[in-house]
């Protein structure tokens, strides 16, 4: 078995947004660190001709396709060039909502984003995720007293995939850097420790993930940011700043961010 890092890449094809279908992919991607995802969505498809060139692109770059269709003609349309074009593609939906035909004598209503609809829980989420960007990296620290949760850690501890993907689930997520050079902004100190979760790892596996990030950046590896020394400092730096806060500290070495994720919302739901 290779420990090199690879990449795949994935079209996620739907007639609808294509959450759905990135979410799916995320979940089994990390099934199988080190990988690289090169997730490209090509949502909203309502026409062969778009579905035509997309399975082009895909042909082009050896991609997996990945699609969400609802109406039963594009779901035939996507297998048929897929096929044609020698392209591997994977229906998420066709086969359960046949299944649930049968099952339930009843035809689906073949209309997409459904799952979408513009109810009061989808504009929770729709904020959620716009508040995850605007407070991510402490960009603005005013979020860190408007937040649910407070993610504190040094940097490729995963704090802005958990924001996101706990924006999903409706939590207003804010961000801070650890970094022994900058000062913690204050507003740390004036929220309750409950609502704040600090993230740590390993030296060793943090190290590995610092000098593929400097790789996928064309810097080498022996870059002060991933030297062992450096990333000692900073965890140390971390610990203290989060002993003085007195929250909850993850450690998410080895662990996938749905799992992270899955813990910090079982933790927050406690207090």
């Amino acid at each position: 078995m290779s420990n090199s890092t690879s990449e795949v890449i994935v079209y996620v094809v739907s007639d609808a947004a294509g959450d759905t279908g990135e979410l799916v992919v995320r979940a089994a991607i990390a099934q199988f660190h080190p990988i690289n995802a090169d997730i490209r969505r090509a949502p909203f498809i309502t026409d062969e001709l778009a579905l035509l060139r997309v399975i082009g692109q895909a042909k082009q770059c050896g991609a997996i396709v990945l699609y969400t269709l609802v109406i039963p003609q594009l779901r035939d349309s996507v297998k048929k060039l897929a096929e044609e074009a020698g392209v591997v593609a994977i229906d998420l939906l066709g086969s359960f909502i046949e299944t649930l035909e049968e099952r339930t004598g009843r035809k689906s209503r073949q209309e997409p984003g459904l799952n979408h609809a513009l109810d009061e829980d989808y504009f929770r989420k729709v904020e959620a995720v716009e508040f995850a960007v605007k407070y991510d990296d402490a960009r603005d620290t005013s979020g860190v007293r408007k937040a649910d949760i407070v993610l504190v850690g040094v940097s490729r501890t995963s704090k802005t995939p958990l924001s996101m993907y706990l924006a999903h689930q409706k939590f207003k997520v804010a961000n801070v850097p650890l970094v022994p050079e900058i000062k913690p902004p204050a507003e740390l100190y004036t929220i309750p420790k409950s609502k704040i979760i600090g993230l740590t790892i390993g030296v060793p596996y943090l190290n590995i993930i610092r000098k593929e990030r400097l790789k996928a950046l064309g810097l080498p590896n022996t870059a002060p940011y991933a030297t062992t020394d450096r990333i000692e400092k900073e965890l140390a730096y971390a610990e203290d700043i989060m002993n003085r806060l007195g929250c909850v500290v993850i450690d998410v070495s080895h662990r996938a961010v749905e799992e992270t994720a899955s813990l910090i919302m079982e933790q927050v739901r406690l207090t």
